[in-house]
């Protein structure tokens, strides 16, 4: 019988980047938040690792299992680190792996920047 217990993941608050583009200007924070998004984004080893992610089984992944896109492990390490910076992943430890799911809300925010509203 196993004594293994899942930990909860620590979700980081996110809130949505930004109302969708066509229904009002976008303040200033709204597009910098926006703009850090699509930047960590538009790297394609970045975006490849975070649809990696947001495809994986029960939405989050070990970074043992996405680590595979053409880089050496301390690069992915470090677009990892940007794609968490930009508030698009969080992560959690468990022992010696790191696990990453995407940040709460992110892809519905995502989408919604391009909705058509009304």
């Amino acid at each position: 019988m196993s004594n293994t217990k899942a930990l909860p993941l620590i979700q980081a608050d996110v809130e949505p980047c930004c109302p969708p583009l066509n229904e009002r200007p976008l303040t200033v924070e709204e597009a910098e938040r926006a703009a850090a998004m699509f930047k960590a984004l538009g790297d394609p080893i970045r975006l490849r690792l975070f649809s990696q992610i947001a495809a994986h089984a029960d939405g989050e992944a070990c970074v043992c299992d996405i680590s595979d896109v053409g880089v050496s492990q301390p690069t992915v390490s470090h677009h990892l680190k940007k794609l968490r910076e930009a508030g698009l992943l969080t992560s959690e430890r468990r022992g010696t792996w790191v696990y990453y799911r995407v940040a709460p809300s992110v892809m519905a925010s995502l989408a919604r920047s391009f909705s058509v509203s009304g």
